[in-house]
């Protein structure tokens, strides 16, 4: 069964990006220390970031977000989703307008206009074929960015959150939560590593 995950690395105090994000500085000022955990040697970190790539069907991401990936600074072939790791997923894109041209072509782009839930629909059948191909049940995964998260949650189109809790405070940047609706969470997994605490929830 193709499940919906929201996975996104955060602050102590709930930021996904430092102050003054753009296209040319998308983690913000100090964001660079959430995703610490995504470049470490650490077994576990390893792990779930392997783990998490092999699972990714159909990954949906906010224009803010792909106009940083896609940007002259952005992803190349050793800093994109899962660099290093197995496969390379469909990568849906909510936007108000699709960008006139593309730089990383090499990837496989949809550009929805209609908002979250046609986005989280566009991404289910795109993993759905693609569990079809591979013979094992594959998740839509929204990486980000915060506003795309919360966005999802707010509708009620999450099934499973995964926090990568960083351990450092920005005082200041993008917040996860802003006006989400309340929501009960059923924690599912919690695994400590040297770089950041990595949680689970199941989304009711």
């Amino acid at each position: 069964m193709t499940r919906i995950v929201a996975d996104i690395s955060v602050s102590l105090d709930g930021f996904v990006t430092g102050p003054d994000a753009g296209p040319d500085n998308g983690l913000g000022t100090g964001g660079e220390a959430l995703h610490t955990w995504a470049f470490s040697d650490d077994p576990e970190d390893r792990r779930i970031l392997r783990e998490a790539t092999a699972r990714s069907g159909a990954v949906v991401l906010g224009r803010r977000l792909f106009d940083v990936v896609d940007g002259p600074h952005g992803w190349d072939d050793t800093t994109g989703y899962g660099a290093g790791e197995v496969g390379k997923p469909a990568f849906v894109v909510m936007t108000s307008r699709p960008p006139r041209s593309v730089r990383l072509t090499g990837l496989d782009w949809t550009f929805v206009t209609t908002g979250p839930t046609d986005a989280v629909t566009t991404a289910r059948a795109l993993a759905e074929a693609a569990s079809a191909d591979r013979g094992e049940d594959l998740d839509v995964v929204l990486m980000g960015g915060g506003a795309t998260v919360g966005s999802a949650l707010a509708a009620g189109l999450v099934d499973e959150l995964t926090l990568h809790l960083a351990p450092v405070v920005l005082g200041s940047g993008t917040p996860l939560f802003t006006s989400t609706a309340p929501r009960t969470l059923v924690q599912r997994a919690v695994t400590p590593t040297s770089t950041a605490t990595h949680l689970t929830y199941d989304v009711h």
